[in-house]
């Protein structure tokens, strides 16, 4: 840990920004409501219990990007760098960091990590540029392997694809895609085939693990497959029940082909 030396807290009574439109402005504002007088809400967290407001910002962000909804988009990365402005007040007050080392080791990340931009490196295309990416990413850190740094708390989907995508970087990967076509069918067959719940659930992540290796094939991440398939279903679902209340039926006492046939029409209408 760095020693920044006493912290002394402001007075949230102290004179507030003028200027809201920077950075700066933010940390200023984190300093008050932390202050003695300040919000006892915000006085009271710290980085364990934030964990959970910053990842639902980061899925309040996917959501506007996946709804082409740029207002909303706008507000919601608001509220991620306000999480960012938040564990950095946090991490000053304890002095573990402060805000300007933050701000300079993402900088200097960018500048060093982009070579052919700000120095006199050559590259041929985008493809080029991520696998410098990550052979700098492993010179930084020490790593001996591009898979070893990932971090285990990734949604599964997601890290499943990560680690498919870097073992492919390191020339681990089919030849073709009939290959993960006929690994998906083998592995279908292994999970019916299980003679345990146990056996099951291993052959059913083996399967999923696979799908994962045929979306990346496809060009598709599959955690934002998943996700959108999921908002379908729940969207067709709920009109599903809309439709079966207009028309004064109850839904659950409805026999399986006469809710299919709602599935149906529902489906029709979510366009």
């Amino acid at each position: 840990m760095h020693s920044y030396g006493p912290y002394n807290p402001p007075m949230a009574s102290e004179k507030l920004p003028q200027d809201l439109t920077t950075f700066e402005a933010m940390l200023t504002l984190m300093r008050h409501l932390r202050a003695p007088d300040g919000c006892p809400w915000d006085r009271e967290q710290t980085h364990q219990s934030l964990k959970r407001y910053l990842l639902e910002e980061c899925y309040e962000v996917l959501e506007a990007i996946d709804n082409a909804d740029w207002k909303k988009l706008s507000e919601e990365l608001g509220d991620v760098l306000l999480q960012v402005a938040f564990h950095a007040q946090i991490a000053q007050e304890a002095g573990e960091f402060q805000a300007e080392e933050m701000l300079r080791q993402a900088n200097e990340k960018l500048v060093r990590r982009h070579p052919h931009v700000f120095g006199g490196a050559r590259v041929a295309d985008a493809r080029e540029v991520e696998r410098n990416w990550e052979r700098l990413k492993r010179q930084e850190r020490g790593d001996r392997s591009n898979l070893a740094a990932l971090p285990r708390a990734l949604p599964a989907l997601a890290y499943a694809q990560l680690l498919q995508d870097r073992a492919a970087k390191a020339g681990f990967d089919w030849e073709e895609v009939s290959g993960v076509v006929d690994k998906v069918a083998e592995e279908v067959r292994e999970v019916q085939q299980a003679p345990s719940l146990e056996e099951r659930e291993k052959e059913l992540g083996d399967l999923l693990f696979a799908l994962v290796n045929f979306a990346r094939w496809q060009g598709i991440h599959a955690e934002d497959a998943l996700r959108r398939a999921s908002d379908r279903f729940q969207r067709r679902f709920l009109k599903m029940e809309e439709l079966a209340q207009q028309r004064g039926l109850n839904f659950a006492e409805l026999p399986l082909q006469e809710k299919e046939a709602l599935w149906q029409e529902a489906k029709g209408l979510d366009k």
